[in-house]
């Protein structure tokens, strides 16, 4: 593990030389985030990042995002923090799991104060739309068939599991799968996800194995009560820009006495 994160380290030193930005968070996101990585898995690496003032004040805008690698080991791209902002005012789950990863490459201390005031963007209602649609869409896209690569199942099982820790505690899901896994599920279920987990961590992740009724059932049951729980919640997104604003015009373009008296 230390060879590859020092050779993060290395990619995140070349993007802010070479674009001229200043990276405020980096962290993995996938499975390794997860704690669900096979002996193949490659290394998702996400990052948020801030570019000079003057970028902000062109006519012709800079590009939100920079894709910096993507292949069998190293997956790297980001957003800049006008766009992260506006996902958060958007509730967009992937970004508040960013910020809550357990495998942090790089954070400067400007970000905890950016998030701490961010998270009240935070809405159950999205999160859950959003992580019901995720597991559906592997449901149906990869769950269908008579043998399944064992991976997918907690494509669809690690977003339910959010689902059930909104809907117990009305606030950003763990990342970690272990501690979704602390809810309280149908009995027998925690066994066979326990063995589903073994053979995932010991083979290859496009293997495939055959299908596990216990488990698919409680995703389809799942899938079924979350788009109910779903339809019924409250629109609790906070429709109010000024937080974001404040963030932006204070860190992003030193405007913070302009801020003030709006």
């Amino acid at each position: 593990m230390r060879d590859i994160f020092d050779e993060i380290q290395v990619k995140l030193d070349e993007i802010e030389q070479r674009e001229n930005v200043r990276i405020l968070l980096a962290v993995e996101s996938g499975s390794r985030a997860w704690g669900l990585s096979s002996p193949d898995s490659d290394y998702d690496v996400r990052f948020v990042y801030q570019r000079v003032r003057k970028d902000y004040l062109r006519l012709d805008e800079k590009k939100d995002t920079i894709d910096w690698q993507l292949d069998e080991v190293l997956d790297i791209n980001g957003w800049d923090l006008k766009k992260a902002l506006r996902q958060f005012y958007k509730g967009n789950a992937t970004l508040f799991e960013w910020s809550n990863s357990p495998v942090v490459y790089r954070k400067r201390p400007e970000w905890d104060e950016i998030y701490r005031e961010a998270k009240v963007y935070f809405s159950k209602k999205a999160a859950v739309h959003h992580y019901r649609g995720t597991a559906a869409n592997t449901f149906y896209g990869h769950l269908q068939t008579d043998r399944v690569k064992y991976k997918k199942y907690f494509y669809a099982l690690r977003p339910l599991l959010a689902c059930r820790y909104i809907e117990e505690n009305h606030c950003p899901p763990p990342v970690l799968f272990d501690e979704l896994m602390k809810l309280k599920l149908p009995e027998g279920l925690c066994t066979q996800v326990e063995e589903l987990l073994r053979i995932k961590k010991t083979t290859k992740e496009g293997q495939l194995n055959p299908q596990l009724p216990l488990v698919i059932d409680f995703i389809a049951s799942e899938l079924e009560r979350q788009k109910e729980i779903a339809d019924l919640m409250e629109d609790d997104h906070l429709k109010d820009w000024d937080v974001l604003n404040r963030i932006f015009m204070d860190r992003v373009l030193g405007l913070q006495s302009l801020c003030m008296e709006g």
